[in-house]
């Protein structure tokens, strides 16, 4: 049992969910394999003991999204691989070579710039087939081959692998399969020609997690499952080719702070959005959006767990709290109330949390601030696997 006395508000993690659910990555993957992508904190998990349970259960390349995140890593003591997948100031150069990371180019130009600090570093460079964020262009519109050759023949860059992204591969209609195909041809195509030109282009990688769900071992090296380890996908009702026995591993709770009775005709919280049309009763909860719980779902339902038993967001979110219809529920001060995971039958899933914002999974987790203490349990072993379920 975790020690959460006095806990205002804090997480769950599973670590031992983590080990399942990245071997169920691995059972669809076959050969293919695995890049943690952990940016972000691990989408709100803790990226030091997520990337530690996947150290130890066989992942030897990490993505991170800047210099401090993989820094972290490194400081924890991960000596895997470690690419950062967005612009570093070239400034940094010398940090990133002393640290053994490896930097994604980002275009030609940023390729000069760093070639220019006469560092050598380790280098993947970014194929843009479509995605158009960053990375050198390799589109029907636009195949900049002279753009790739230049980057490869400088001498200080060692360019160890080279990866594209799909942004829409969660989509399974045809025009978007289409869309994603061609991606995936094009991306190919880049590989050959660059073969045929004499130059090894290294490790090569395209599939996010929606690019593993629908379309499964592609032959490349590596894929880059970001929160599928945590058991989740950025939308449950968002249908896949590839079900999967996950395990949401991250529970998010707080605290019952006080309750009280209201009579009809009293409002609740800022903007006085909810008026009692009779005799209610009204538990505060210790969370709010400085926390993570967005704003934007005040009044909009959300049902939240107390003693295995539903209980109704009321009013507005407050910044550090946010009110629960109690109405009939035997509710007390220092009741653990859980707002994303299990409580006896009852299950929150972060869907619903996310589906009332009208955003995406990623960012529901990536709102759970840094003031929320992260607890862990398990061991984060592979061994003693576990049934899970699909919902999140």
């Amino acid at each position: 049992m975790l020690d959460t006395a006095g806990e205002r508000v804090w997480t769950e993690v599973d670590l031992d969910a983590v080990a399942h659910n990245l071997a169920q990555v691995r059972k669809l993957m076959g050969p293919t394999k695995i890049m943690g992508i952990v940016k972000d904190d691990a989408y709100g998990h803790g990226a030091v003991a997520c990337s530690r349970v996947l150290e130890k259960n066989g992942v030897d390349f990490f993505g991170v999204a800047t210099l401090e995140e993989a820094l972290q890593l490194r400081q924890a003591g991960i000596r895997s691989d470690i690419l950062i997948l967005g612009w570093t100031d070239p400034a940094k150069a010398a940090v990133i070579a002393e640290n053994n990371l490896i930097q994604t180019v980002v275009d030609v130009a940023y390729a000069r710039a760093l070639a220019a600090t006469g560092i050598r570093l380790r280098t993947h460079v970014k194929a843009d087939t479509g995605m158009n964020r960053i990375g050198i262009s390799w589109q029907l519109q636009n195949k900049d081959l002279d753009g790739f050759f230049e980057v490869y023949s400088m001498k200080t860059l060692s360019n160890e692998g080279i990866f594209s992204h799909y942004p829409v591969s969660d989509d399974l209609k045809e025009d978007a399969r289409q869309f994603t195909e061609k991606q995936t041809w094009l991306f190919q195509e880049l590989l050959s020609m660059l073969r045929e030109n004499g130059i090894d282009p290294g490790l090569a990688h395209i599939q996010n997690s929606y690019g593993i769900l629908n379309y499964g071992d592609m032959g490349f090296d590596y894929c880059r499952p970001g929160l599928l380890y945590m058991g989740v996908t950025s939308d449950d009702a968002i249908p896949v080719v590839h079900e999967l026995d996950f395990i949401p591993a991250l529970s998010l709770r707080t605290r019952v702070t006080m309750v009280k009775d209201l009579k009809p005709g009293q409002t609740v919280s800022y903007g006085r959005h909810y008026t009692a049309e009779k005799p209610v009763t009204i538990a505060s909860l210790g969370i709010g959006y400085g926390d993570g719980l967005p704003r934007l779902i005040s009044n909009k339902g959300l049902t939240v767990l107390i003693n295995g038993q539903k209980a109704r967001l009321t009013g507005n979110i407050c910044m550090d709290q946010c009110m629960a219809d109690v109405t009939g529920l035997d509710v007390h001060p220092g009741d653990v109330v859980t707002i994303i995971g299990q409580d006896g039958d009852q299950r929150a899933t972060v869907d619903e949390i996310t589906r009332l914002s009208q955003s995406i999974n990623n960012e529901t987790f990536c709102r759970i601030t840094a003031r929320v203490p992260r607890y862990f349990t398990g061991t984060g072993d592979a061994a003693g696997m576990r049934k899970g379920n699909h919902g999140s």
